[in-house]
């Protein structure tokens, strides 16, 4: 075998031996739904959705259900519900910024797992 092709071989050899260490998982929006109804039964109808369709849309590199989903769900929040982007821009490190807006995601992360009150009392 020339030397190129021996070469590309063992290329390709250990792109799969690194695919099979680290496989991209996709999961369904339904799977994901599903996940989110059972672990955060208090998270509003159109967080589901929005969740859902960001997860169901992306790669996940040697991640579980699980995992793509609590990244997500802090990713969002910490850019959409809280002052992150502004600490940022007024020249707060990402560590300390994030240190800062950490208690508002937990505490909405919180009220989510719980399951929502009955509204027939």
């Amino acid at each position: 075998m020339p030397l190129i092709r021996q070469h590309n071989l063992s290329c390709t050899i250990k792109e799969l031996a690194r695919q099979q260490e680290n496989p991209r998982n996709t999961f369904s929006k339904e799977a994901v739904v599903d996940h989110l109804r059972r672990k955060h039964p208090g998270c509003p109808d159109f967080a589901v959705s929005f969740f859902s369709e960001e997860i169901a849309r992306k790669e996940w590199q040697g991640a579980t259900l699980g995992k793509a989903v609590g990244v997500t769900m802090q990713s969002c929040l910490r850019h959409q519900m809280t002052d992150y982007e502004t600490l940022l821009l007024n020249g707060m490190d990402r560590e300390e910024a994030r240190a800062r807006v950490q208690p508002r995601i937990d505490a909405m992360l919180k009220v989510w797992r719980k399951k929502p009150k009955s509204k027939n009392k």
